[in-house]
């Protein structure tokens, strides 16, 4: 007798279009979880994150966004990482991973070359200030008035975090600036090859 697979598509799909989703949210799960184990006595994650031009400082570039210091930090960011990352994350894992490898190398290293000395960076608002910027300007790239309108509505409720790339103390203002800058490259890199005469 044959087999009738058509009712399965539809799960099979179903499966395909969240798991883009689903990825963004458990690398969230796992800053919450790096976090609550970091409450541990005798755990001290934090001195994993990024030292500026110490050679054991590089660990930092795949630690520190999944570091934070207390829930109040982690919280400020998981919300934007979400929000953006989910966005990005739209149009597929690929697009996710590349994006988010890009802006993550970027804003590591840029903190690691000029950070301040005696200092360690931690946190994943560098790479929620590369996803802002790769949201607003891959319209630009690739001329596409969706990702604009997207872009400018990213802008209207984020738009406000980019006073972060001002220097304070305290506050990982090289990181923040770094991953912006990740974000245009990114941008560029994956929206600016062959398709710069295609509004659609």
């Amino acid at each position: 007798m044959d087999s009738d697979t058509t009712p399965e598509r539809p799960r099979l799909l179903d499966r395909e279009s969240t798991r883009p989703f689903l990825v963004v949210f458990a690398v969230a799960a796992v800053m919450w979880m790096v976090e609550i184990i970091d409450l541990l006595p005798s755990t001290s994650f934090d001195r994993w994150g990024i030292r500026p031009r110490q050679f054991e400082g590089l660990f930092g570039i795949v630690t520190a966004p999944f570091l934070h210091a207390g829930f109040g930090h982690l919280i400020s960011n998981t919300i934007p990482f979400l929000v953006l990352g989910c966005i990005i994350a739209a149009a597929g894992v690929q697009r996710f991973v590349q994006v988010t490898v890009l802006v993550g190398l970027i804003a590591a290293l840029g903190t690691w070359l000029i950070g301040p000395s005696g200092t360690v960076h931690i946190g994943a608002s560098g790479i929620v200030f590369g996803y802002l910027t790769y949201l607003l300007t891959r319209g630009v790239f690739e001329r596409k008035l969706g990702h604009i309108a997207i872009g400018l509505l990213v802008l209207f409720f984020y738009g406000g975090i980019l006073w972060g790339l001002l220097p304070r103390p305290g506050i990982s203002w090289q990181g923040h600036l770094f991953g912006a800058i990740g974000g245009v490259v990114a941008a560029r890199v994956v929206h600016g090859q062959g398709r710069a005469t295609n509004f659609s």
